[in-house]
């Protein structure tokens, strides 16, 4: 006989651990279940350090999210007794009119957020460890920095456990559907029967969602760390913020200081369309290559040796804007945060929203990430490419 309980949330990641701790923290049966054991390195959530910035260039429309999400990400942090946030302060680099600066001045003034206006020699008198071209400007934000991803998940499963949910780990999904307004999931070891589905696997999800109304792809992304190859001092988080880099028209660099691990740094989107089943995990001199050249251009002294590099996973809409969104066919399903590749940030607040939205609250704050994609502009990047 199948197993019963209330919700079941497929993907225990970034959004899924998150949505198991909020349900659970109500009282909510619910059961979790992941193909893996996270937090693990395998999907979208790792590598070291994820940023959390509040003067939003994608649209304005996500800061009153991302503010809750600073809220619930505060509150965790007391709950376990460990630091998950590091604030540095967050740069924004390129030319004032590129999406980047535009962008998150747009937010910042809609929003009444503190932020500052820098030249190029100003970012240099401020952040000496960055050299910029006369004709970018720089947007400082003093409230962003980085969240620790790994901590973040195992903080939120082990809530969630306390609480009474059940985690299951390395169990993969083989099926599931709805008859009689019940949802029935079958996986590798047994069968479970709910009143809801939340389907936040990530990656994984388009293989899942079985809803032809809704296209994404899936990226290849890879993150680096170098050690400084001069004044390492400069790049340590006291003194340097995170930073993100309109380096071409919308084309984006992003950098992390040094907290022990060298510092990082990644190009983001651009990378190749693949399969989370079928990922090239090797890194190549191809993929090292082009960002150091961007650290040798605006942050010369970072640009030392290779320490290391990991490949991740983004799970992008065709706007680059969120998903969350009931199935076509099936409202006892939820489709759960295709985040595009700026969503780990967000994780907090999503799980809230995915326990309202499964208990049947109401969230128009959230129509916007629909399937009717109302959320006006695009989010500032190009297509990804197929560079194989």
């Amino acid at each position: 006989m199948a197993h019963t309980t209330d919700v079941i949330v497929v993907g225990l990641g970034a959004m899924g651990s998150a949505a198991l701790y909020h349900l659970a923290q109500r009282g909510v049966r619910v059961i979790g279940f992941d193909r893996y054991a996270p937090p693990h390195a395998l999907g979208s959530t790792h590598g070291l350090s994820r940023i959390i910035r509040e003067s939003y260039y994608e649209h304005p429309r996500y800061v009153p999210l991302v503010q809750r999400a600073y809220e619930l990400w505060a509150e965790l942090e007391r709950r376990v007794a460990r630091r998950l946030f590091y604030q540095t302060g967050g740069l924004m680099i390129g030319a004032a009119d590129g999406v980047l600066v535009s962008g998150a001045l747009r937010s910042a003034r809609e929003h009444g957020l503190e932020h500052e206006l820098l030249s190029a020699k100003d970012v240099h008198g401020r952040f000496p460890g960055f050299v910029l071209p006369n004709e970018m400007s720089g947007f400082f934000e003093p409230r962003a920095g980085v969240l620790d991803p790994e901590g973040c998940v195992d903080a939120h499963l082990q809530l969630a456990a306390a609480a009474g949910a059940e985690v299951r780990l390395n169990e993969p999904l083989r099926e599931w559907g709805v008859k009689g307004g019940r949802v029935r999931v079958v996986t590798e070891l047994g069968t479970y029967d709910a009143a809801r589905l939340a389907l936040c696997a990530g990656a994984w999800n388009p293989a899942l969602i079985d809803d032809d109304s809704i296209a994404l792809r899936v990226e290849r992304q890879v993150m680096h760390w170098f050690t400084p190859a001069r004044t390492p001092e400069l790049f340590e988080p006291s003194r340097c913020p995170i930073a993100m880099t309109e380096y071409a028209p919308d084309r984006i660099f992003y950098f992390v200081p040094d907290s022990g691990d060298g510092v990082k740094a990644a190009i983001h989107h651009e990378g190749e369309v693949t399969d989370p089943d079928a990922i090239r995990r090797e890194v190549t001199d191809e993929d090292v290559a082009p960002v150091t050249s961007l650290l040798r251009r605006y942050l010369p002294n970072a640009a030392g040796p290779l320490r290391g590099s990991a490949t991740c996973l983004y799970t992008n809409t065709s706007d680059g804007h969120f998903l969350l969104a009931p199935h076509d066919s099936h409202e006892e399903v939820l489709i759960v945060s295709a985040c595009s590749g700026h969503g780990f940030k967000f994780a907090s607040a999503i799980g809230e929203a995915v326990a309202d939205l499964t208990m049947s609250l109401p969230r128009p704050d959230l129509i916007p990430f629909g399937r009717q994609r109302p959320v006006p502009g695009q989010a500032g990047r190009r297509d990804i490419v197929d560079s194989r």
